[in-house]
């Protein structure tokens, strides 16, 4: 028992002079205080912009005019015929014009029905190898924003396809060779893609050396397109279901005047340096 409590009264000094060791001048110095183990910090969690949020969403412009024409009727009404007549009148626009929009507004992102229709109409085309037709998809055409989305090579010619994906609800028809889809006329589209297709006959023509001559075209999908193909305002206007067939059918057209194999591949070749792809 002795030995145990001179051993702890040896240990309880050691302790002591651990924590209150001599410096140099003698005196006690007290030994560094235990560093405490900081505890990982905690993410920062940044507020959500809401009205930066707003402010990019594309319906705010829509909803901003039909408050403000739903306001307004309110008001007048409200003078005219008191607050009830007011409050039914605004909530008539309202309803009104979402049901409109609702039927004449695509629900499907430009972005998603451009690549969704580029895509089908390529894999339309890569079946048409087979019968000597080769393309190029998503050309850039050098100094604009524009795309071709595909550049076709083949014994019927040479053509440049835009592909279109609509909304299904509406119809698509043709009145004195403008294009409608529904109430909207489709005249600009036609314009720009008989533009691309000079556009891509200028640089072919420029980077061989003799005139080559492109053949604007579009491709719809979505709604039901009711003719096989029709040539409005300077275009091929037909269904996405019937690609083969119009490839089919120039390649017969152009009995006296078909290109070759080894015209095919320079025209094709000559596409890939004047055209780069596009980003």
């Amino acid at each position: 028992m002795p030995g145990m409590v001179a051993a702890l009264g040896l240990d309880y000094a050691v302790c002591v002079d651990q924590e209150t060791a001599p410096g140099d001048d003698g005196n006690a110095r007290a030994a560094p205080p235990k560093t405490r183990q900081q505890a990982p910090e905690r993410p920062v969690r940044v507020p959500r912009p809401i009205l930066g949020g707003l402010a990019s969403d594309p319906r705010l412009p829509i909803w901003v005019i039909r408050v403000v024409v739903a306001a307004a009727a309110a008001i007048g009404f409200t003078v005219w015929l008191g607050w009830r007549l007011g409050l039914t009148a605004a909530a008539v626009i309202v309803i009104a014009d979402i049901v409109y929009r609702s039927r004449t507004t695509s629900v499907i992102p430009a972005e998603v029905r451009v690549t969704f229709a580029q895509r089908r109409t390529a894999r339309r085309l890569a079946s048409l190898r087979t019968a000597g037709y080769h393309s190029l998809t998503r050309r850039a055409i050098p100094g604009s924003d524009s795309v071709i989305d595909h550049l076709v090579v083949g014994p019927g010619g040479v053509y440049a396809i835009d592909s279109e994906l609509w909304d299904r609800r509406l119809p698509v028809r043709s009145v004195r060779s403008v294009l409608y889809h529904g109430p909207h006329s489709q005249k600009n589209r036609l314009a720009h893609a008989r533009w691309e297709a000079g556009q891509a006959s200028a640089l072919l023509s420029e980077d061989l050396g003799r005139e080559i001559r492109v053949r604007p075209a579009m491709v719809i999908y979505g709604p039901t397109v009711p003719w096989h193909v029709a040539n409005l305002d300077g275009v091929d206007v037909f269904g996405g279901g019937r690609v083969r067939k119009y490839f089919s059918q120039q390649t017969k057209n152009s009995r006296g005047s078909r290109l070759d194999a080894e015209e095919i591949k320079e025209i094709h070749d000559a596409g890939a340096r004047a055209l780069p792809p596009a980003h």
